[in-house]
């Protein structure tokens, strides 16, 4: 106990953990609250915005709706409102949210930005260090460690956004803006606009501008996967659930692509070239996700988006292709994607991999050691953040009630951590 207690820095003000501390308010971090809320396990959600899923309230475009039936993303324990569309919209999936945390009680602490976390081998906790604001008002750089058995990484995939460095990006002299900044086509009426990437958001946004009378570019520099969001009026990707019951995944995804073909024609002669691996097969082992066309391709088909190669190099108001055409353009938007921003903050740990995924893939991969759980990485979607939360739940409320026998029958170090613990 003394050994503990010697190796904390008192210097900022620390707080005992008895529970878990959650790192991320959005849904992984929310659905793991609730799950262990039900377990009856204290935690703390440390959260570095100041709300609740700030990707989905700040960094997300005006039109976005789940690409996914509503079945597929709702958090554990909670469906989502019976008179809700089949693919909601942006705002009511951030008041389903909201609705989620009022239900199980979960108040995160806001404008916790998480500096560093770090196993202690001596006390066999977790201290974890945050900057932000404090009690006191207008305190905005009080620095705090939290002292905690167990750590959970729900951040997700998408914690920072991804900016490709991009030759005389630098000189082009007109608006540059990632895909988390944009909101709207409005302000870009009139205006050509080039959109570099070709996933779900580069196409929405490629429709969007379309919307709204701009004059949009996309760069595909890769192959993609562009299925129908639905065939038939059935969700493609629920179809493929279904068929994954009683089939291969490699014919799934030759069945898949048939629809394709059937419903969307073939895109490789407006520029998209399909990847030799199927779509299934294709994000499980590398985590690319299929576009799910919600009515870019039309536009491109009918060349309202205009479909072109890589980037060689930027100037003055103009973009170089490496097949040698020009393009004067008057904006830029970066649908480049996001990436994880664990290994900025976790340390000592080698249960993630330099990309900030856990190295263990899916389904085994929410558990590391020393009372490390991950909620949230399993590239796939919120379905998969939902699976997390539940395994890691009802692991972390096993051990919770085992370290909360009488102190009798627990080891001393056991006794120690319970007694130390003070939220």
């Amino acid at each position: 106990m003394a050994s503990m207690m010697d190796r904390i820095d008192f210097s900022r003000r620390c707080v005992l953990v008895t529970g878990p501390v959650i790192v991320g308010a959005g849904p992984s971090g929310l659905a793991l609250a609730a799950c262990l809320k039900e377990h009856g396990v204290p935690y703390a959600v440390l959260e570095r915005a100041d709300c609740i899923a700030s990707l989905w309230q700040r960094r997300t475009y005006d039109r976005l709706k789940l690409h996914l039936p509503k079945k597929f993303c709702q958090l554990p324990r909670m469906p989502f409102p019976e008179d809700y569309p089949e693919y909601p919209s942006k705002r009511q999936f951030v008041e389903y949210l909201e609705e989620y945390a009022r239900n199980f009680e979960i108040n995160p602490r806001f404008n916790q930005a998480v500096q560093s976390a770090r196993f202690d081998e001596t006390s066999g906790l977790w201290r974890v260090r945050t900057t932000g604001a404090g009690a006191e008002a207008g305190n905005r750089n009080l620095e705090v460690e939290y002292i905690c058995r167990w750590l959970v990484v729900a951040t997700g995939e998408n914690a920072e956004m991804v900016v490709p460095e991009l030759e005389g990006l630098g000189e082009f002299g007109g608006e540059v803006t990632h895909a988390c900044n944009y909101k709207s086509g409005e302000s870009y009426r009139g205006k050509r606009v080039l959109v570099v990437g070709c996933g779900n958001s580069g196409m929405e946004l490629a429709l969007d501008l379309c919307d709204h009378n701009a004059f949009p570019a996309m760069v595909v520099r890769d192959s993609v996967h562009v299925l129908p969001r639905e065939v038939m009026g059935k969700s493609t990707f629920e179809l493929a659930v279904l068929l994954m019951k009683w089939l291969p995944l490699w014919l799934v995804d030759k069945i898949l692509l048939l629809l394709a073909w059937l419903v969307l024609g073939d895109i490789a002669k407006y520029g998209l070239r399909r990847p030799l691996t199927g779509p299934l097969e294709l994000k499980n082992r590398e985590g690319q996700t299929p576009v799910l066309d919600t009515g870019a391709l039309g536009k491109i088909k009918s060349g309202n988006v205009k479909v072109v190669p890589g980037i060689k190099r930027f100037s003055l108001g103009r973009v170089e292709l490496v097949d040698g055409n020009v393009l004067d353009i008057d904006s830029v938007v970066l649908a480049t994607g996001y990436r994880s921003n664990v290994p900025q903050w976790l340390q000592g740990c080698d249960f993630f991999s330099k990309d900030g995924f856990p190295k263990t893939s899916f389904p085994d991969g929410w558990k590391g050691e020393n009372g490390l759980y991950a909620v949230g990485f399993t590239r796939r979607g919120l379905a998969g953040a939902s699976s997390d939360a539940v395994r890691a739940a009802s692991d972390i409320a096993r051990l919770w009630k085992e370290e909360m026998k009488p102190c009798r029958s627990r080891p001393a170090a056991a006794c120690h951590r319970r007694c130390i613990s003070q939220f």
